[in-house]
């Protein structure tokens, strides 16, 4: 009886959290499109999660593509496969690595940085003054950020992400894998397709808002000082990737499932 009362407490536990979450995104996807809309803070926190992101996502797709090429590579020759090369690079890369491995950082470097910027703020009790002096925090503060995720995840992170981990394998495979440049470019044009390109930006956009979603929820509701900061900001992290990998599962489904 014991046991059945604990397992009744999680579901419970877990019904709550995913009401308020869900009530929280509603909330939050109206006021992004709603005026009025600070143009100001939006480019600012586009600048910040996109451009400033651009280092550490480019510099993990060239490796990340480097070390795929090899892998495939010494893989392929078991079997005299080695020309396969280019073309699964290019479909490991753009259809999973690329905004996988790309969602990931960002929700370590974005996500982390939200939840404990609106968490000092909600700790301080500056949203609580914003909202006296009747400024919404969810038009200021929440929708931006979500915009500029959402936006900024697809249309330059995961572009980057996939074109700089493809071309970590040519440099591979070309520099020390005697493959002919030429030829290694047409096998990766040939064989890349427009919905593997749509596929990816989608699973971007995805990762985005979830990216931001859990940053601001976990930040916005912190309690309890610079303690709960802290854990606020380990739980967006948290929650944040486990959703992309769950997300990234479900788009993969509906867009290649035969």
């Amino acid at each position: 009886m014991n046991f059945l009362a604990v397992i009744g407490r999680i579901a419970f536990s877990f019904l709550q959290a995913a009401g308020r979450l869900g009530l929280f995104a509603i909330t939050a996807l109206s006021h992004m499109f709603t005026p009025p809309f600070y143009f100001r803070s939006l480019i600012r926190q586009m600048m910040t999660i996109g451009y400033y992101s651009l280092p550490v996502v480019g510099l993990t797709a060239l490796f990340t593509g480097a070390a795929l090429a090899l892998n495939i590579y010494e893989g392929g020759s078991r079997f005299n496969a080695e020309s396969a090369l280019p073309s699964i690079v290019v479909i490991g890369i753009v259809r999973e690595l690329g905004p996988v491995l790309c969602g990931l950082i960002v929700a370590g470097r974005v996500s982390a940085s939200m939840a404990a910027e609106l968490g000092t703020m909600r700790v301080t009790e500056q949203i609580d003054a914003m909202a006296t002096l009747s400024t919404d925090p969810f038009k200021y503060l929440i929708a931006p950020r979500i915009i500029a995720t959402t936006l900024m995840m697809p249309f330059m992170l995961v572009i980057v992400a996939d074109t700089v981990g493809v071309m970590g394998g040519f440099l591979i495979a070309t520099g020390k894998l005697n493959f002919n440049a030429g030829n290694y470019m047409t096998l990766t044009m040939d064989f890349l397709e427009a919905m593997d390109v749509y596929a990816s930006l989608t699973k971007g956009a995805v990762f985005g808002f979830f990216i931001s979603l859990m940053g601001c929820y976990h930040g916005y509701h912190s309690r309890g000082g610079a303690q709960g900061v802290g854990i606020s900001t380990t739980n967006a992290v948290v929650s944040a990737c486990m959703l992309i990998l769950l997300s990234n599962y479900i788009v993969t489904e509906l867009f290649f499932a035969s």
